[in-house]
This record gives C-alpha cells, structure tokens and sequence, in this order.
C-alpha cells in the first residue's frame, strides 16, 4: 500500500510539471516593463537599401543581409515584448541603389520609414545628393502622397545666412516652407506609453563638408546642439533628450570623435544614436552620463537598446544588434511596396537608359573585395581597375567616329559605394556601385566628365594617392592609364619614386611633365580635382584644363554624352559588362579582374638610396624648411655661446688686473 502511495505520488509531481511546462510554453513572450525601461530601435545609413544585399563573406561565401521587409519582421517580433518602443533613424536615409532615383519625384524612402513605423530621422549629407532643391521636391512629394512617412529632424541648418546670401535665398525659402509643410523640426516631441522622448538632429562637421550642393548654410552643430537641449529642457517636460547625430562615431577614440565630442560638450543629453561613419558598436559607449549607440548601416543590422532611470541619469538595461539575415522570413505587405516603388524605377528613370531593374549584365565566378573592406591599404583593389577600365571604354564607344583618346580614367574611393559578390550581377547591382549625385540634366547619376591635365598634375595626383590617402581614404585614387612605384617610408609628400603612361595594349612611356594629357572621371571627381589647391593650402596644385590648356570654369560644360544623353558612371560600367565575351549566352567577368594589374608598385625599402632617390620639390622645400629652422635654432646658440665665453675672458683678464 506504501508502494503504491509513493508511486501516486511521483505521478502527481510529474503531471504538475507537465501542466506547469505547458502553460510556460504556451503563454505570450514577456512584455518587458514598460513602467521603468524606455524601449527604442535604432538604425543609421539606410541607404535606400529596400531590397536585401548579395554580400561576400571574408571567407568567400554569399549570402543575403539586409532589406525592408525582413527588417519589419524583426521590428513586428521586438514589438510584442516592446509594444511601446522607439524606432529612429540616425541619418543618410537616401541614396545607395536605384530605389533612390524616385527620391524627388516620389519620396520612397520616408514613406517606406513610415510605413515600417520609424518615429524620426535626422536628415544627412546624403539627403542633399540631388542639390537642395532635390531634397525640397522630395518633401513635398511626400506630403503630396499622402501615406504615413517618419519624422524629420535637422537642427543646425542657419536659415538667416541662408536667407540674406542673393545666391541661395530663393532655393533656402523654398526648403524652409517645404520643410514646414512636411512638419520637420528643430526637435520632435513624441510620447509612447507615457514616456514623451524629445528627439533633434544634427549633422556633424565632416558631413557638412560632404554636402556642398546642400545650398544652405549650417551651424556649428555642437552650438546647435546646445541651443535645442536648452530649449527643450526649459519649453518642455520631457522624460528623456535624445539626439540623432549624423556626424561619426570612432570605437578607438570615441570621446575625440565628432559624436564623442556632442556627448563631452552638451552634458544634457541622455542617448545619442549614431551614424555617418557606418560603425558598428556591439556594446553602448557612455561617455559622462550620455550613452552612445550605432547599428552600422545598409540595413544589415537594427539595434535595440532598453533604458531605465531618469533624464541626466539613465544607464542600460540591454543592448544588442539584431542582423537582418536570410533565414528571417519577408513582410509580404512591405514586400508588395516595395515592388510597387520597383515599377516606378523602371518607368521613370531606367526607361532613359533602356535598361531594366533586375536585368542580368554579366556573371562572375569570383567576388570582388566588399566594400567594407575595400580601400585599406595603398595598394590596387580590383573593382577599382574595372571600373576606371570601364570609363576608358565608354567614352570610346559614345563618342564614335569622333573619339578623342583617353589616357587616363580616375575613380576615387569614395564614389565607390558597393561591390559585385560572385554570381550575376544585375543593373540594380551595377548602379549601386555608382550610386552618386546628379547631372545637369537632373537626372540621377554623376556623368562623365573630359578635362585635360599635365603630366606633372598627374604625377601630383598619384602623390595625393599614396601620400594623402592614408589620412583621408575616399582620396583613394584608382587610375587606368597609369603605374607608378611609391616607397611608403619616404618622407609625406615625396613617397612616388616613379609615374609612367600605360595604354590600352599596356605598352608604358614615360610621363611627360610639360604635355597635356585627356582625363576622364566623374563630375565630383573632377570638381574636387580642381579643390586640391584650396584643401592643400597651396601646397598641391591641379588644374584641371579644356584641350587647348585653359583653365575649366564649369565642369557641367564639359560633360560627356552619347547623342543628348549625359554619360553617367554607372551606365559606362553597364556598357563595359555587358562587352564581355559570352559563356552560355550571358557576358562572363574575366578572371583577370580577381587579380591586380601592377598599377601601384609598392617598394617597401629603408635603404638611403630608396629614401632619397628621385626627390621631388616637396623634399627641397621639406629640406630647406629643415635647414632654416636649424639655421633659426643654430645661429642664435652660437652668438649666445660666444657672448658668455667673451664675458668669461673679460672677467678673467679683470680678474688677473686686481692681483
């Protein structure tokens, strides 16, 4: 009877903890404590990427990140523990794949935020690609149509100046009202279960410098930043300050990074979202009392951060960085938007190219160096052959019968803003390698652009290469037309040893420094050509010239076209992919592109004769630099040495006077 006692028992037990099993696995996911944690999602660097994005792993392997619609699943999935959160964006919204030609004419962007559930984003230096009047048509466009779009902040624009300039007046009121209309702001107010979250951007230092087609004027955002934390902690009563900084973060040196620096300088800020320099942090930064986050860009990651605490004095609950991968299943009704935006791309804007958005150009069995990673070292990088090869090939084939040769192509790494992974590569994938700007027709995409320059500013651009680039690596230059040799241990400056002429056959001569050579590159690329001397206070000089020596005044004049169409980058490497010969019907990448082209000559020696062989006027001026700071230490110490050795002999003979 004891036995079967003790075996009802454990029967008892084990039916509790079956019962018990079931209800735990079949109860809704916990629902956070929205009581005491502020909720809030963030992404910086959308960059237009709706669809997902064909990556090339490091170890050579493909796969899928990014997207809208699986981004809304993640979103949908944090929402039922975290229904009250916070979804922000921290700038650079815009422009990345063929999604952002519509911007003007139909605002995908901040309807597709919208629609996803953003709250607010600050507007980037990418938002002002199209000029400023782009970024005015796109307001509008998106009031006009109607749907729910995401917030928009941008505190440090000086509206004044902008007013009182006779050349930006116009263009600057008609940006003031459209941004009126669509509700942007110095700062946002938003309230989520009980929790009301005052919200402002601005952009940082270096992106303003990016944005000069912004046509208005900006405040230092740091004073700006000041001004709106004032304000809103005298005007309001919100519960917490947060800022959506487009300016930069570095993990290595966070508090001398321009977002490290808001955080220093304007204590009053709670949380600062980060973007622009596409960082990822997989922990927060809190620097004083202000947390810093960043999820990294182009969608392949949204962040999730829970806070708790009170304004001046929050701290982290949790944080993690949530990767928008393959596996996670697509929001059909997002995905029905987006092929809805898809449509409008074909009619309105590839329709002027005879191309179409997933129509297959060519097919690689190799990936080449992802973006990411791309552009760290001195040397060449593959796409950047191709796409200077492609340029070259272009302009042969649009100007025909009248075509002019070209002897050099230049693309720098900051227009390249994607990379091809193995497999096809489609018009979509194509333009998002040359996804930038506009033309003078205000059709999107930077054209080609023909200029003329000597061979001794050619030599210059190869030093700007190598001995700038380090320091600022979308001045990265990669050229077809040239080889040269450089010795990184030479003095800044002075580290080209070596620069010769390549043609299309790979014959080399030697680079003649009197003769005018034809160069072509993008209109930003030749626009900042002529900025060289400003941005090198003098001491780097190129001109870029007409074929007959004068100094170019607009660059828009010497645009390249085929027919009335402006030749743009992007549609020059279109070309050139397509003119490869065939493997079953489809244009085959040749493997000659998974390889360098000895373009860049890197003699790493400490030897004297490398370090000093072949100097060139930097050095003499380095060197005479050197000399009359010597000479200024040097002659001074040698009177001085001799006044006290005279006063020693003076006072000595004086001394043997008095014995």
């Amino acid at each position: 009877m004891k036995k079967l006692r003790n075996i009802a028992f454990i029967v008892a037990i084990i039916a509790l903890v079956s019962i018990f099993t079931i209800m735990a696995l079949s109860s809704p996911p916990p629902q956070g404590n929205p009581d005491n944690e502020i909720s809030i999602m963030f992404t910086a660097d959308l960059h237009t990427n709706f669809d997902p994005v064909r990556f090339a792993q490091e170890d050579g392997s493909v796969t899928m990140r990014g997207g809208f619609a699986r981004m809304q699943t993640v979103i949908d999935q944090v929402r039922q523990s975290y229904p009250n959160s916070f979804i922000l964006d921290a700038g650079d919204f815009s422009m990345g794949t063929l999604f952002q030609t519509v911007f003007n004419t139909h605002a995908p962007e901040v309807r597709m935020m919208g629609h996803l559930g953003f709250d607010a984003a600050v507007i980037g230096n990418h938002e002002f690609d199209y000029r400023g009047s782009g970024l005015t048509e796109m307001l509008n466009a998106a009031v006009d149509s109607g749907d729910r779009r995401v917030g928009l902040t941008l505190s440090n624009i000086d509206w004044e100046r902008s007013f009182a300039s006779p050349e930006l007046a116009d263009g600057a009121h008609a940006m003031r009202a459209a941004m009126d209309r669509y509700g942007a702001a110095d700062y946002l107010l938003i309230e989520r279960g009980g929790v009301t979250a005052a919200i402002f951007g601005v952009m940082g230092p270096r992106p303003i410098a990016y944005s000069p087609t912004a046509d208005v004027y900006f405040f230092d955002y740091i004073e700006a930043a000041r001004t709106v934390v004032a304000h809103i902690q005298a005007e309001t009563n919100a519960d917490i300050i947060i800022a959506l900084s487009h300016s930069g973060i570095n993990r290595n040196d966070p508090e001398n990074s321009a977002c490290g620096r808001l955080a220093v300088e304007v204590p009053g800020i709670d949380i600062i979202i980060s973007g622009h320099a596409h960082v990822r942090l997989e922990e927060p930064l809190v620097i004083g009392n202000t947390i810093i986050v960043s999820a990294g860009a182009n969608t392949f990651d949204i962040g999730h951060v829970t806070l708790a605490g009170s304004s001046g004095n929050f701290h982290v609950t949790s944080h993690r960085l949530i990767p928008i991968t393959e596996d996670i299943p697509k929001n059909m009704d997002v995905q029905e938007r987006i092929e809805e935006f898809r449509i409008m791309v074909n009619e309105y804007y590839l329709s002027h190219f005879d191309f179409t958005f997933d129509q297959v150009l060519a097919y690689s069995t190799f990936s080449f160096t992802p973006r990411e990673y791309f552009g760290r070292h001195l040397g060449e990088e593959p796409i950047g052959n191709l796409i200077s090869n492609s340029f070259k090939a272009a302009v042969r084939r649009a100007e025909g019968a009248n075509h002019i040769p070209v002897d050099v192509a230049v693309v720098p790494r900051g227009n390249i803003r994607a990379s091809f992974a193995a497999g096809p590569i489609t018009v979509a994938d194509t333009f998002a390698v040359s996804s930038l700007g506009i033309g003078a027709d205000r059709i999107p995409g930077f054209p080609l652009v023909s200029v003329w320059l000597t061979g001794r500013e050619l030599r210059t651009a190869a030093e700007i290469d190598i001995s700038v680039s380090p320091m600022m690596s979308s001045a990265r230059l990669y050229m077809s037309g040239l080889t040269y040799t450089f010795n990184p241990n030479r003095l800044m400056l002075n580290r080209v040893t070596s620069v010769q002429v390549m043609d299309i056959y790979g014959n080399i001569s030697e680079l003649e420094n009197d003769r005018l050579y034809r160069v072509v590159a993008g209109l930003y690329a030749t626009q900042m050509l002529g900025a060289v001397e400003e941005l090198s206070f003098g001491l780097l000089r190129i001109t870029p010239k007409d074929m007959h020596g004068n100094p170019i005044v607009n660059f828009e004049d010497h645009i390249i076209h085929y027919g009335d169409t402006e030749l743009k980058e992007w549609v020059a490497l279109a070309w050139y992919l397509q003119s490869f010969d065939e493997v079953g019907g489809v244009p085959r990448m040749p493997y000659t592109y998974n390889q360098l082209l000895g373009r860049k000559i890197e003699v790493n020696s400490r030897s004297p004769i490398e370090l000093l062989r072949s100097p060139n006027r930097f050095f003499f001026m380095l060197v005479g630099v050197v000399l009359l700071v010597l000479a200024i230490i040097i002659v001074p110490t040698v009177f001085i040495v001799k006044g006290v050795r005279k006063r020693k002999r003076r006072k000595l003979l004086e001394g043997l006077v008095e014995v």
